[in-house]
């Protein structure tokens, strides 16, 4: 049987489609020829450290050339990609590469001191610590080994699907862990079925401006590889790049978090019009709020796609032929995938009733790096138990109510805080809105809500709109904390841990 592995893709682009644009990052263009020579050169020196199957690379960096082709030369190799967020630091570095194993890193000259700050107490051989800029004492120059690296293709061993692709941590800077694996099998399965899912061809244009370290980036960064079309990485987010190079590449397909896209929605020349070859717009991350949905619909006809998901492996997609249909769910399950909603004890609920999200699929992880605690309750019985809340409709699309850790219980009643959200971004005055609970005396805990606003407005005028439009005593906010920017992670969420550390720390809320 062939193995379902994804190291052979680049390979097989270079030899029948070497000519056809692969990959564009800033004024780099790579055809598959190209690009697969120079992956070949990566794969070959990190042969030559003595990197082979099952090792692990790691990387500390942002968006570049050079970390888009590790994650195609460790394909090649059989090893395994540890890819982490350049903004972890200190002991956070420590835990995850120590606990990862990994056995060299990469990362530029902006992260490498925060790396040497913690090298004595990591486990990485002296001579795996490589720097893609220019020489610096203590680290291998990347470069230099890349040159000296043979184009060919390397040696590869055998591959099944079942060998392990990567480790990415969804946690563990401050507490424990949380390595989830995929194996190549599950790669393949990304590139296979979501190509299918989002209508992707050879002749596509996907561009992307989150970072890849992400799991949320494969949805299209492994789509674009097994098709073989054409690949746009951006260095970050911001909005003007993001609309030019929208246009100048001809874009078929983005990926946008919702706090990106609340940005770009202030832009009136974000539209079909301006835009005409965008096929796909996909909202991934955080629950899209229905104001923005609504708004992105009108302006991209017949192009918008939502997803729910989990680096963990359960996936559901709102096509676009339903997107304007079913404006408040997150879509249904895709092929070979199933869901139920089930209650505590693992019973599953009828149709309009919330309970936690659970699912199975052929891309599900296969359990967190040595940890078979944490893996064993997230996986029971072949399904993955998200910690997710949701409900069904008669037509078995999903529709989210909020995480089970972000659950405000007042009063003995459970509040969801999207719905609370819902209302207050309807407010003119409002550019984002976060509803967080914290403890009270009577009610044991409150929602309060976090804003940024777009016109000037007394935080009380608008509690009391708010609590206005709220029918239930038990979900009306009993305070409101504006801020001038949220904090967010890399990937584009908002932190509601931190907001609710700030809403702890402040002297001025009202």
């Amino acid at each position: 049987m062939y193995p379902l592995t994804i190291n052979h893709w680049l390979t097989q682009h270079a030899q029948f489609r070497p000519d056809h644009l692969a990959f564009v990052f800033g004024d780099t263009r790579l055809t598959f020829s190209e690009l697969n020579r120079s992956v070949n050169r990566m794969a070959n020196a990190l042969q030559m450290a003595g990197i082979g199957k099952g090792d692990k690379v790691a990387t500390v960096l942002p968006n570049s050339r050079e970390l888009y082709e590790t994650f195609w030369a460790v394909a090649k190799l059989g090893a395994v990609l540890v890819p982490m967020s350049p903004m972890v630091r200190g002991r956070g570095l420590i835990n995850l590469l120590n606990d990862a194993d990994s056995a060299l890193v990469l990362t530029d000259k902006a992260h490498a001191l925060f790396l040497d700050d913690v090298r004595s107490e990591l486990l990485i051989p002296a001579a795996n610590y490589w720097l893609t800029d220019a020489g610096q004492t203590g680290w291998q120059s990347y470069r230099d080994l890349w040159k000296a690296a043979s184009p060919d293709e390397p040696q590869s061993p055998d591959l099944t699907g079942d060998d392990l692709y990567n480790i990415m941590y969804s946690s563990g800077t401050t507490g424990s862990p949380k390595g989830i694996m995929h194996t190549h099998f599950v790669r393949a399965m990304y590139g296979s079925l979501f190509a299918n899912a989002f209508r992707i061809l050879p002749e596509s244009v996907i561009m992307h401006s989150g970072s890849i370290v992400f799991n949320g980036a494969m949805l299209t960064f492994m789509p674009a590889m097994f098709i073989g079309c054409t690949y746009v990485l951006l260095g970050e987010f911001s909005v003007q790049p993001v609309l030019k190079t929208l246009a100048d590449e001809g874009v078929t397909h983005t990926i946008l978090v919702p706090t990106q896209l609340a940005s770009c929605l202030h832009c009136p020349e974000f539209t079909i019009d301006t835009l005409p070859t965008i096929e796909y717009i996909l909202s991934v991350g955080a629950p899209l709020l229905n104001e923005h949905k609504e708004s992105l619909i009108r302006r991209f006809p017949n192009t918008f796609y939502e997803l729910y998901g989990l680096t963990e492996g359960f996936i559901t997609v709102l096509d676009r032929t339903v997107s304007a249909e079913k404006t408040g769910s997150v879509g249904r399950p895709i092929w070979f995938s199933d869901m139920k909603i089930v209650d505590d004890n693992g019973s599953k609920l009828p149709m309009n009733t919330v309970g936690e999200i659970i699912g199975r699929a052929p891309f599900l992880m296969s359990g967190y790096y040595k940890n078979p605690t944490q893996t064993a309750n997230a996986l029971r019985d072949g399904w993955l138990y998200t910690g997710d809340l949701g409900y069904t409709d008669a037509d078995g699309y999903l529709f989210l109510s909020g995480r089970k850790k972000e659950l405000i219980i007042s009063g003995g009643v459970n509040v969801y805080p999207k719905d609370i959200e819902e209302i207050i971004i309807r407010h003119p005055a409002v550019a984002e809105v976060a509803v967080f609970g914290m403890p009270h005396p009577d009610w044991g805990e409150t929602p309060v809500a976090a804003v940024r606003l777009n016109t000037k407005i007394a935080l009380t005028e608008l509690k009391d709109w708010t609590n206005k439009a709220i029918d239930a005593r038990y979900q009306k906010i009993s305070a409101i904390m504006q801020l001038a920017e949220f904090p967010k992670n890399v990937a584009g969420k908002i932190l509601k841990n931190e907001l609710q550390e700030q809403y702890r720390n402040s002297l001025t809320i009202k």
